[in-house]
């Protein structure tokens, strides 16, 4: 039974290469290049989400890469929730790293 109180998010939904059809959600201006599930769960938490972190999980679509998945607390449309990673995605690439 799917839980009604949280989402699933998958690295596909910013991938800037994939198509619509392919599993993008958000808009090439939003998208980042090969997004990485440890990317992503480090916006998750900067933007104070409670999740789950499972990094063996396969996207629906390709089953075959194990790309990861984070189940985040629902706090307001999936799409809502969508775009403010993928603001959090672009603000956490555009910042110097700091291990180079």
């Amino acid at each position: 039974m799917r839980k009604q109180d949280k989402t699933i998010i998958w690295p596909a939904y910013f991938d800037q290469a994939k198509t619509r059809k392919k599993g993008r959600r958000v808009p090439k201006s939003l998208a980042v290049q090969s997004p990485k599930i440890a990317e992503i769960k480090i916006a998750v938490e900067k933007l104070g989400l409670k999740h789950e972190f499972a990094p063996e999980a396969g996207y629906p679509k390709t089953p075959w890469l194990k790309t990861g998945k984070i189940t985040v607390e629902k706090k307001g449309t999936k799409e809502q929730i969508i775009r403010k990673i993928a603001k959090q995605l672009l603000k956490i690439r555009s910042e110097p790293s700091k291990q180079q």
